[in-house]
């Protein structure tokens, strides 16, 4: 079943990248919604990119933290786009935007894999293309912006965008994941809340390249704010789920990750897995006995390190109290379960932790439980059981090995 869901996915989302080009090259090649006035696509792309270029690194922190799909500042420029020039242009906009955004920003991020960046671009080709459609069809954008009717084509336009965009993402997250909940598919209030901050913002940017081009750069600095902002809310998310001494997820953290992981295979349904590898740092009390707890603690945050690098990107490893950590591996059968087991005992093993620059530890080892579901239980809290079972079972066969 989820084999079949992935292949939708893929078909859904090529689809929706062939259809923008198609329509896009349609509306270059028939002039659809009239001529293109080059000094308002330029003075977009422009400030479209001056901006991507001062909030790269913001950007790039607010992704690798959580990945989000549903806010997205650059649809600031695609509403004065889509004001402003033909919907072929408005999608090449996107298209350029986008693409510099993948290229200084998404591509080295674990969270932006370039067939989700496809198909983001893809959707928001045909948001674009659709905001401006309207307005060319009703006849709204050959009405001066600076009137009333100019305030109904901005509104319209923002209203299009918006419905077209969740719509296609929410259907491309429903594919993705099978997740039937408001807040992934459509993002929660606060999301949209700043999302239509956004769109206010590229209203304005539509009346300053209308009125006195030089305005738009006075939109940068509340938008950098806007953006400063979400990263700040977006750091206190992960704080409040973050382990202090290893940087690893906490307990809350890792235990509501994988109640997310449980109930995607859950609504998978017969063929859908998952493993948990519950893991423990053998004789930790005698290196705290003997170097003290500042140095159990960074022997602890190396040995997270290495547990995390030992793992698949897909992976995600926790601190669940103590000297024990917990793994959970998404998708992952019996054929390989052991396998990822044995390598980060090996690599734990292989460890020579230099702490306070004379003094090297080595000879460390790990005792690791292994339980799958569903054969390991038919709830999230049983397969933890069972893990917990194996890792105690592995520590009275004599430690440093893997337990079933």
């Amino acid at each position: 079943m989820w084999m079949v869901a992935r292949r939708r996915w893929i078909g859904y989302a090529v689809g929706c990248e062939v259809l923008a080009a198609a329509v896009t090259v349609a509306g270059l090649m028939t002039g659809f919604g009239g001529a293109v006035r080059p000094v308002w696509f330029g003075a977009l792309v422009a400030v479209g990119i001056a901006q991507a270029e001062m909030s790269r690194r913001i950007e790039r922190l607010r992704r690798w933290m959580s990945g989000q799909t549903h806010i997205n500042v650059t649809s600031v420029w695609y509403l004065a786009g889509a004001v402003l020039l033909p919907p072929a242009w408005v999608a090449l906009l996107a298209l350029v935007l986008y693409l510099h955004l993948w290229l200084r920003v998404w591509r080295n991020v674990r969270t932006r894999p370039a067939h989700r960046f496809a198909a983001s671009t893809g959707w928001a080709m045909l948001s674009c293309f659709a905001a401006s459609a309207v307005l060319a069809v009703t006849g709204l954008n050959d009405v001066g912006i600076d009137s009333w009717y100019g305030l109904c084509a901005l509104v319209l336009a923002a209203a299009v965008f918006e419905v077209v965009n969740a719509g296609l993402v929410a259907i491309g997250i429903f594919l993705y994941t099978n997740s039937r909940s408001s807040a992934d598919l459509v993002g929660t209030w606060e999301d949209n809340a700043f999302e239509l901050a956004t769109l206010c913002l590229g209203g304005l940017t539509a009346l300053a390249l209308v009125w006195q081009p030089v305005l738009v750069v006075f939109v940068l600095p509340p938008l950098l704010l806007l953006h400063r902002y979400l990263l700040l809310k977006q750091q206190l998310q992960v704080a409040a789920v973050t382990d202090e001494k290893t940087g690893l997820l906490n307990t809350a953290g890792w235990h509501d990750l994988a109640t997310r992981e449980f109930t995607r295979a859950r609504r998978r349904g017969e063929g859908s897995e998952f493993a948990v590898l519950m893991i423990d740092l053998d004789h930790f009390k005698r290196i705290n006995d003997t170097y003290g707890h500042l140095t159990g603690d960074e022997v602890l945050a190396a040995v997270a390190v290495t547990i995390e690098g030992s793992l698949r990107q897909s992976d995600t490893v926790g601190r669940f109290g103590g000297e024990e950590f917990v793994v959970l591996l998404p998708a992952t059968g019996a054929t390989h379960v052991l396998g990822i087991a044995e390598r980060v005992r090996s690599a734990v093993g292989e460890m020579t932790v230099a702490v306070n620059g004379s003094v090297r530890i080595s000879g460390l080892s790990v005792s690791v439980g292994v339980a799958r579901y569903p054969a390991a239980g038919e709830t999230l809290d049983e397969v933890l059981r069972t893990a917990d079972a194996a890792l105690y079972r592995a520590k009275d066969s004599g430690r440093n090995c893997v337990s079933v």
